[in-house]
């Protein structure tokens, strides 16, 4: 998009001062993002602006409703303690409006917030104490959100950890065999059903505020959407609040710590080293677990690693269902790579499985500190 049509769109906004640079980022994969800088008395103001993308996202109006609550929850927590939440929580900006969202002429939709300096967005864990924070911070997110009315929300993707729903869709996708490819794949579908129990641990139990009491969950929780502060090397604050919505906080610590503790990428074809860092395990629970102190019930905080084994069994078939059904989902760089992905799921799942007890055993230890 050309200077002119971001100066179009920027006009919409409150932004403070005059427009004075405009820097595309790359570093996301589903918006697209610029930062702008405007002066204002010699001073700078930076702002993020983004188009969001409609394909993936198709009620942008709902979408920014959760985010404007969560948000404003997020803010007023941090004030009533006398915490001032300008690095805490983003900051949008209202569009002329009124309102959070500015919808361009093409229909194209847009969100704007302040840009908060002197923190790092890590791609990659290097430490074991950058971990611990990154399970704080995605903590604090559910600790200040725990008296939040999660109902209220909007599903922005209908059913996205609704695994007993994921695993419907995969036998469906076993019986119309629109690749043509199930006959290969005997042992992989054999490995899914052997551990349907799964497709119904959580969800079926959610909601019922003895066991898994429904919470607003972030559903991305990468360690690059936490945003840590360069001085204190302490967490700050949850960004990219697009997937915000019901669910379980089984699954924000469950996903964060399959990805994160796991030994390769997410789409290593050799399984052989693909293992689980049982010291990453620990540090991201000490953080997670110590920010949500007297928020989680008992039967959380000790389910904790079933997140970590339902959210490896959802997405592994999740692959799987894709490759059966002619890759149309997930983008793929060759024709085996959604099955290259199953597989390296498969393998994490598997070593997880070895390691569960012992998890069980930590969360045991840690509650009874």
């Amino acid at each position: 998009m050309n200077q002119n049509n971001i100066k179009f769109v920027a006009a919409h906004f409150a932004f403070r001062g005059t427009l004075a640079n405009i820097k595309e980022l790359t570093a996301g994969n589903i918006n697209v993002t610029y930062r702008l800088t405007y002066t204002e008395g010699g001073l700078p103001h930076q702002y993020i602006l983004q188009r969001i993308n409609t394909s993936a996202f198709k009620d942008p109006v709902s979408l920014m409703d959760n985010v404007g609550k969560v948000t404003s929850h997020i803010r007023a927590s941090y004030q009533a303690e006398g915490i001032n939440p300008d690095r805490r929580v983003l900051t949008f900006v209202p569009c002329d409006n009124g309102t959070l969202l500015y919808t361009d002429p093409e229909g194209g939709a847009w969100r704007a917030y302040h840009y908060v300096n002197g923190v790092t967005a890590y791609d990659q864990i290097e430490s074991t104490d950058l971990f611990r924070e990154a399970g704080r911070g995605f903590g604090e997110f559910q600790t200040r959100l725990a008296d939040f009315p999660a109902a209220e929300l909007v599903e922005t993707i209908p059913g996205f950890h609704n695994t007993a729903w994921r695993y419907e869709a995969f036998l469906k996708s076993i019986q119309e065999n629109a690749a043509g490819r199930v006959a290969s794949i005997p042992e992989e579908i054999t490995f899914f059903h052997d551990r349907k129990e799964l497709a119904h641990a959580i969800v079926c139990k959610l909601g019922d505020p003895d066991l898994f009491p429904l919470r607003v969950t972030h559903n991305d929780t990468k360690l690059n959407n936490v945003l840590i502060d360069n001085t204190t090397g302490k967490a700050l604050c949850v960004i990219d609040l697009d997937t915000v919505m019901p669910g379980s906080s089984l699954y924000d610590y469950g996903d964060a710590v399959r990805y994160g503790a796991c030994t390769a990428a997410e789409d290593e074809p050799d399984t052989s080293k693909i293992g689980f860092d049982m010291e990453l395990y620990k540090a991201f629970t000490e953080g997670f677990v110590s920010a949500t102190a007297g928020k989680l019930t008992d039967t959380e905080i000790r389910s904790l690693p079933l997140g970590i084994r339902v959210i490896t069994y959802e997405l592994a078939m999740r692959f799987l269902t894709d490759y059966i059904n002619g890759d149309v989902y997930f983008k793929i760089k060759y024709p085996e790579h959604n099955l290259v992905r199953a597989r390296a799921q498969m393998k994490l799942l598997t070593v997880v499985e070895e390691k569960y007890a012992e998890m069980c055993a930590y969360i045991e230890e840690m509650l009874e500190k």
